[in-house]
């Protein structure tokens, strides 16, 4: 085994010393080999943490939840025309639509939500463009987490379009400070609402915690606020033990029933699953790593042909030196491998370097955003088996040179 592993070292430490000796045509090999690697590491670390978090968003909503929207989430082209944009003339969901689903038997819960942006003030402190979230009185359901201080809004509430707000940690602290928020009110769009909570996701990913929002009921931001109702958007809970297919049926019927839609015509409303969210997110990340794995292509054939060219100046180098080991018993196959671990050990220091530096970022991204990246072991092992693979490929041609040299022109080789 000591045997075996003894031409391994002396290739490695023959290839360091080639490092030493060629520092800046090493150092571009080295370079092309570690963007590659870095870009591989950054980006599979990103979306491993993004998968993470999205699974952990559903993982709160529950594993039967799905969603009812307008409009189907769709990567597929659009070019205006009926057939590829039928899902364009859908009309807007409506109240009386989530009333109905809400009687149906096999329905736990249903959370009505639509969005905006507004400005909010505190005395002299003010927050433009913050986000609001205009959602049903049971939105904690399905958004998890928890009050930490005070209250949710309540149904009665929501009916009466009380003008009460619950908003996140990270507003509180921007238009409060230090002080009490609860029963001071703040202008929303130049609208009184009394602060009634604090709410605390647990979110890594979406960003409660991160960036300041605030809550309201649907009804208070439809009348105060002009939230546009032709945008809601219904999350579903099933009651437990009821199969989700069999809710979606029911909701599905229940909607056409609405709409009068006869047997013949299409949905024209998109059901939505958490299979079908991850099915898209997949493709869209598969366009991510497609970018990822050409860029990465790229640093690896410059570092390539940079370890074709210190290689076959290391050959031309040391012609005298092949000569005697030949002449010393030296086979072809000896020279070829020493080769091959010096242009392997170069891939892989780029590698390594590449490996380190993805790392470090990773870990800034997770410390200052909410994106909790992690660099998969998928990734280290792909990052540092191309790198090899690329040293191997690249190599051969300046080891088969350095191997099938003639002895006894190598030693008069000046």
């Amino acid at each position: 085994m000591l045997a075996r592993l003894k031409p391994l070292g002396e290739g490695v430490m023959i290839a360091l010393d080639a490092l030493r000796a060629n520092k800046v045509r090493a150092a571009l090999t080295i370079l092309g080999i570690a963007i590659g690697v870095f870009v591989v590491v950054i980006i599979s670390a990103a979306i491993h943490g993004v998968n993470r978090s999205i699974a952990y968003e559903f993982e709160k909503a529950g594993p039967t939840t799905f969603f009812v929207n307008r409009y189907p989430i769709t990567l597929e082209a659009c070019d205006d025309s009926e057939d590829t944009c039928k899902w364009r003339n859908n009309p807007p969901l409506r109240l009386s639509e989530a009333a109905a689903i809400k009687r149906l038997p096999t329905i736990h819960g249903l959370t009505i939500r639509t969005g905006l942006n507004a400005s909010m003030k505190y005395r002299d402190r003010q927050l433009s463009g913050t986000s609001v979230n205009a959602q049903s009185a049971n939105w904690l359901e399905v958004a998890g987490g928890d009050i930490t201080e005070g209250r949710n809004f309540t149904e009665p509430e929501e009916a009466n379009a009380s003008r009460v707000v619950v908003i996140n940690k990270t507003m509180r602290e921007r238009l409060f400070g230090d002080s009490d928020p609860l029963g001071k009110m703040i202008t929303i769009r130049e609208t009184p609402f009394e602060v009634i909570g604090i709410y605390e996701s647990g979110s890594s990913f979406m960003g409660e915690g991160e960036r300041p929002q605030a809550w309201v009921s649907l009804i208070a931001a439809h009348r105060y606020l002009n939230a546009w109702m032709d945008w809601i958007d219904f999350t579903v809970k099933p009651k437990e033990g009821v199969d989700r297919d069999m809710a979606i049926d029911d909701v599905v019927a229940v909607i056409r029933s609405q709409r009068g839609l006869r047997p013949a015509q299409e949905n024209d409303f998109a059901v939505i699953t958490q299979d079908k969210l991850f099915e898209t997110w997949n493709k869209m990340t598969g366009i991510f790593f497609l970018v990822m794995f050409t860029l990465s292509a790229v640093g690896l054939i410059v570092g390539g042909v940079g370890v074709v060219a210190i290689m076959m100046i290391s050959v031309t180098e040391r012609t005298r030196e092949i000569g005697v080991r030949k002449a010393m018993g030296a086979t072809r196959r000896v020279i070829l491998w020493q080769f091959l671990v010096e242009a392997a050990t170069l891939t892989a220091i780029g590698a390594v370097t590449g490996l380190v530096f993805g790392w470090l970022i990773s870990v800034l991204i997770r410390s200052t955003t909410p994106v909790q990246t992690s660099v998969p072991a998928g990734a280290i092992i792909a990052a540092l088996g191309a790198s090899c693979l690329t040293g191997i490929m690249f190599g051969m041609l300046p080891a088969t040179k350095a191997a099938g040299l003639d002895p006894v022109e190598a030693l008069r080789y000046e």
